[in-house]
């Protein structure tokens, strides 16, 4: 199994104290802060300068976290949902702005929908329908752009869910995230897979990874190596990935990064 590199996700201001680590050897870094209301109206121009200002000089991979508070993809009300596929669409303009090529934007699937997706007819096709009329401007958008949006499981139980849906949209515009922390928190909360079957289900449609660890009570984003995650079986599964997915540290304690980054190292997983 071949090391495999892997970055951090930070805000721009964060950048300075991680720069050599990150840009001498061309990390992926995914930009917070372009993600509530204020980041994306208000305080949109300063965040662009500020990101712009702490990448100079960065010649990876790049990309941002979009937005999600409130912003379910999956609206039933048809007057909200034009609201969430412009706030999209404004987080995609930011990621053209800073030079990012992918959007992390989150599920709309949910144990919920796991257990009741037989039990009313159509279920699947009305969800889809609602997703779509969300999704598809912000996709034909990201197709413009040259942007990837990646599709970041949350509450997500049966991993094939979203990959569908991914597909659905027969574009390269859109592809799977995991976030590990979360794919392990659905597996003790719900009887989700375990990561490295996430991992696996999405296959070739995998261009984005959170590394986090945790507990399995709370979404802690702890360092690799603080939790219950088998990462040696995690980077199996990405070894075997050959989409080479951006891979970054997402963790709560930014100073974290280098202790997440030796435990993998120190078991071989990671350069």
């Amino acid at each position: 199994m071949t090391p495999l590199k892997i970055g951090a996700c930070l805000a721009p201001h964060e950048i300075t104290d991680h720069r050599d680590w990150l840009f001498d050897a061309d990390r992926d870094i995914e930009l917070q802060g372009f993600s509530t209301h204020k980041d994306l109206t208000t305080e949109f121009e300063d965040r662009v300068a500020a990101a712009k200002e702490g990448l100079t000089g960065f010649n990876g991979r790049l990309g941002i976290h979009g937005p999600y508070e409130g912003l379910d993809m999956d609206n039933k009300d048809p007057e909200v949902r034009p609201i969430i596929t412009a706030r999209f669409i404004k987080a995609l303009e930011a990621s053209e702005r800073v030079g990012a090529r992918q959007m992390v934007l989150h599920s709309p699937y949910t144990r919920w929908y796991a257990w009741n997706r037989l039990n009313k007819p159509n279920y699947w096709e009305s969800k889809l329908a609602r997703i779509h009329d969300v999704m598809m401007p912000v996709v034909k958008a990201a197709e413009t752009a040259g942007i990837t949006l990646v599709i970041e499981n949350i509450f997500d139980v049966d991993p094939a869910s979203r990959r569908a849906m991914v597909d659905s949209f027969d574009s390269d515009a859109i592809a799977l995230s995991v976030d590990t922390g979360h794919a392990h928190l659905a597996r003790r909360m719900s009887g989700a897979p375990p990561v490295d079957y996430f991992v696996r289900d999405a296959g070739d449609q995998l261009q984005h990874v959170h590394l986090q660890d945790l507990d399995g009570h709370a979404d802690r984003h702890w360092a690799p190596g603080e939790g219950e995650i088998h990462w040696a079986e995690v980077f199996r599964a990405l070894s075997d990935c050959t989409s080479e997915p951006h891979l970054v540290l997402e963790l709560r304690r930014k100073s974290d990064i280098p202790t997440g980054f030796a435990y993998l190292k120190g078991l071989g997983l990671v350069v």
